[in-house]
């Protein structure tokens, strides 16, 4: 995020697979084939009930209060669980909404329970995703001359517009090479966390976002995520700043500093609103808005540089 103006910039394209910083003209390129680096390994197959239990268990009901959610009898329920009764698709699909059970893992449960999976995962360059695609697309580069990127459920770099190399510039090489990972690179030593000028604000701020990730999706790569940056020294030089206006998953002032003055911003991230695709649900777009003049004088100044 430092504003620095090299001979020319290169955007990010993890969408044609490869993750890297490619010298190019502004692509976001959505028409390669996404990446998944952070996939777990594939799990053994586990009985429905399993899955089921482990599910009621990770939202804190009891068997009779998710019957009761349900409309149906404790007994009933009870017997799903140990495997004695094998549910209807129709239950799995019931039971999976009054848990709030991600896509992905409603797949899982379905499958689990014998039936073919109801929810589709596909690559953005899917002809069937062209509309979400172009949505994409539109967004990252209206967005100009202001960052604005996408990522996925783990926080892996997707695409981005021609600003955010800006962003990157002065990383450690090591953190920019394909998967980039967003939170890792913004909190780790060598990577943007000394430019961060409100840096206790913005670890505490990623820290509470993924906690509530991992409780609403059970996911071992975001705890292990959240465990690694956790782990990670807070700079010496960085100050308790705390800014006003923060709203936790929708608004967060972001202080960074560059040779040009600390420029100020606030994130915000937006998302695919009743996504039936587990792509789409997964995708997430994060936008950074000049929060004063000063840093919207120095971006429009950047993006008219050539080669920017």
């Amino acid at each position: 995020m430092e504003v620095i103006i090299p001979a020319q910039r290169r955007p990010v394209d993890n969408l044609a697979g490869n993750g890297k910083l490619l010298v190019s003209p502004y692509d976001v390129s959505m028409t390669g084939s996404i990446h998944h680096p952070s996939r777990p390994a594939p799990r053994a197959a586990q009985p429905f009930g399993d899955h089921l239990r482990h599910w009621r268990q990770h939202r804190r009901l009891s068997q009779l209060d998710l019957a009761q959610e349900a409309d149906i009898s404790t007994r009933h329920l009870s017997f799903v669980e140990t495997g004695r009764s094998v549910p209807s698709r129709e239950m799995v699909l019931r039971l999976s909404e009054r848990l709030d059970i991600p896509l992905r893992e409603r797949n899982a449960l379905l499958v689990a329970a014998g039936y073919a999976p109801m929810y589709r995962e596909r690559p953005l360059n899917d002809p069937a995703l062209a509309s979400a695609r172009d949505a994409v697309e539109l967004l990252l580069k209206s967005h100009e001359p202001y960052p604005a990127l996408a990522v996925d459920r783990h926080w892996n770099l997707v695409a981005a517009n021609r600003m955010v190399p800006h962003l990157m510039e002065g990383a450690d090489a090591s953190l920019l090479q394909g998967p980039v990972n967003v939170l890792r690179l913004s909190l780790h030593p060598l990577g943007l966390a000394p430019r961060i000028a409100n840096q206790l604000q913005w670890r505490a701020h990623i820290f509470e976002r993924l906690r509530q990730q991992v409780a609403a999706t059970a996911d071992a790569v975001l705890a292990a995520l959240l465990e690694e940056l956790k782990a990670y020294p807070v700079p010496e030089e960085a100050q308790n700043e705390h800014l006003g206006g923060e709203h936790l998953g929708v608004v967060m002032p972001f202080l960074f500093k560059t040779p040009a003055g600390v420029l100020s911003f606030i994130s915000t991230t937006t998302i695919f609103g009743t996504p039936v695709d587990v792509t789409l649900q997964e995708l997430a777009m994060e936008t950074f808005f000049p929060a004063d003049d000063f840093t919207r004088q120095a971006l429009q100044a950047l993006a008219a540089q050539p080669g920017a």
